[in-house]
């Protein structure tokens, strides 16, 4: 169950979020602001996956905060607890290291993930492959399309036997994926 002041916190949150992301845009065509993008992968942990834990509710919010914009893990923690930034920790990727090295250990590191750090991981991929079915980057072929949807596949088969409905709604996202760019007349 939710504390009380739950819906003060998740408020600050997204407060917070969306100042850290603000001069950001999704990469798909309408280049929509990015905090849509945490918001999304929120909603999909509470509506799709039923999830009621405060702690990864906060922590999908913040999810790409560390690893996107110039905001600290002091200053999570301090704003939004320990184990908010510990969540967060685990979802983000060391962009000290090169984009293959990074999604490399992604899918290494996807079985050791926390109940809550995999059930982020999850909405988080469901949220890109759905953004890639409605509107896909202007500026990947259909081969990197293609290659993200299959790399997501791999990382979530990592997750599995933690979120029965996140797996499935994930499942059902990548196949809705793939038709889609079955359907797309784009460059290769």
């Amino acid at each position: 169950m939710l504390p009380e002041n739950f819906p003060g916190k998740l408020l600050d949150a997204l407060q917070y979020a969306a100042e850290q992301h603000r001069d950001q845009r999704r990469k798909g065509a309408t280049h929509a602001p990015y905090i849509n993008h945490p918001i999304a992968v929120t909603e999909i942990l509470w509506r799709v996956g039923g999830i009621r834990d405060e702690v990864t509710l906060l922590a999908a919010v913040l999810h790409d905060t560390l690893e996107d914009t110039d905001a600290t893990a002091t200053e999570i923690a301090q704003r939004f607890g320990e184990e908010v930034c510990a969540v967060v920790l685990e979802v983000t990727d060391d962009k000290s290291l090169p984009k293959e090295e990074r999604k490399r250990l992604q899918v290494l590191h996807a079985a050791q993930k926390s109940i809550r750090a995999r059930a982020v991981k999850l909405a988080d991929k469901i949220s890109n492959l759905n953004d890639i079915t409605s509107a896909p980057p202007s500026d990947w072929n259909e081969e990197r399309l293609n290659e993200y949807v299959a790399w997501a596949g791999r990382v979530v088969n990592g997750l599995r036997g933690s979120h029965p409905a996140l797996e499935a709604a994930f499942d059902q996202a990548q196949q809705q994926a793939r038709q889609s760019l079955d359907n797309l007349s784009l460059p290769r």
